[in-house]
Order: structure tokens, then sequence, then C-alpha cells
């Protein structure tokens, strides 16, 4: 049986986000290495990117499950990238291995990854994401967090209960 030393956080995103999103993944990604958590996400631009290089300036690790087949396609700040040759059937392995997952902004292909993690039991923390509900049902478990430093700390509370 092997041994996870720090929780493992998913950071999702658009790969176009707005400025304020990008500055939010930075200060997330920044905020998960000062509190020694490993950040997986899908290895490339946009929201992935800010976060990674917010992580990177702290020290921290960074994981990038790529949806090619190139390591080369990773964004600049991964340090552990893993070819897949799944495009976005990659979301399924960023929402499996992330014991938390935190949703900035993003489009439909971060809808898949809140769907696939909520689905898995994993926890979910939305910075300005997707609100989901369905008639005549309670809007899904999403914890909503008002800034960076707020969602990183409900994630890593998530995490270590989990």
């Amino acid at each position: 049986m092997s041994t996870i030393i720090s929780p493992i956080v998913g950071i999702i995103g658009g790969a176009a986000p707005t400025k304020e999103e990008t500055t939010a993944a930075e200060s997330v990604g920044r905020a998960l290495a000062q509190a020694g958590a490993t950040l997986i996400c899908g290895g490339l631009g946009g929201v992935m990117e800010a976060a990674c290089r917010g992580a990177k300036s702290a020290g921290g690790l960074t994981i990038g499950i790529l949806p090619g087949t190139d390591a080369g396609e990773a964004n600049p700040y991964i340090d552990i990238p893993i070819v897949t040759g799944m495009r976005c059937a990659r979301n399924v392995i960023i929402a499996r291995t992330a014991q938390a997952v935190i949703a900035i902004g993003g489009r439909y292909g971060t809808l898949s990854e809140i769907a696939f993690a909520l689905n898995f039991g994993k926890p979910v923390v939305g910075l300005g994401t997707w609100e989901m509900s369905r008639e005549g049902r309670p809007p899904a478990p999403i914890v909503r967090a008002a800034t960076p430093q707020e969602a990183v700390e409900q994630a890593l509370d998530l995490a270590r209960r989990r």
C-alpha cells in the first residue's frame, strides 16, 4: 500500500479564461503549494497554466494529464506530464486522482470534470464556476468559495476529511 504524502487537488477550468479567472487560478495554485498540496490538472493553457505557474512560484509539485501523446504539449510549469492520447476522456483521470477539485470558471469541459468528480464522490469547490440543478431536486453539492484562499482552505479541508 502506498502512502500519499500530500493532498492531491485538481484544478479545472477553461482554456480561455478571463483576466480575473487567470488571477484567481494563479493565486489558488500558489496557496496550494504553500500548503504542501500537489496540483493535478489537464496540463495545457488557460486556468491550468495559471494555476501551475502559481504553484511553481511557491515551490509546488504539478502533474498534467495531457489529452494527446506528446509530453511537449504540457505548459512550462508542469513537473510530471502524463500523456494519454485520450483527449477529453482524460477528465476521468483527473477526477479519479484528485482528492478534491477546485473549479475556476470554465466551459463544457469543466462541467464534465465537475460531473465526473461529483459522480466519484469527490468534493468540488467552485470559484466563479457552474451552478447545476435539476428540476425537482436540490442543487449539485458544489461548495462555493468567494476567494482563492477560501477555495484552497475548503478543498484541503474536504480532501483531508475523505
